[in-house]
């Protein structure tokens, strides 16, 4: 017989151990009667996210040798600020 890899690699979580619901949690789910929804949710349990920077890169579409990427990419997670900070300096800002 052999043996299923898929299902050894996923692990498993005790439904258990998830978080108390708070009143806040409460307060925003949706209602449900049945199938019926009676009221929607209102709000969201995510975090917002990063905040707003008071200087947002711009993304641009920008063609570079592929050795000139590959060189960079080599260089580790970051590389697209580094090549960002090698512009700068070229430029004298």
């Amino acid at each position: 017989m052999e043996k299923n890899s898929e299902a050894a690699k996923e692990e498993w979580i005790d439904p258990d151990d998830a978080p108390e619901w708070t009143e806040e949690m409460f307060r925003m789910a949706a209602i449900y009667k049945g199938a019926q929804l009676i009221r929607p949710a209102s709000g969201t349990l995510k975090s917002p996210g990063r905040p707003v920077s008071a200087h947002p890169k711009r993304q641009v579409t920008l063609r570079l040798d592929p050795d000139v990427v590959e060189k960079f990419r080599a260089t580790g997670k970051g590389w697209q600020s580094r090549i960002n900070a090698e512009l700068r300096k070229a430029l004298g800002i």
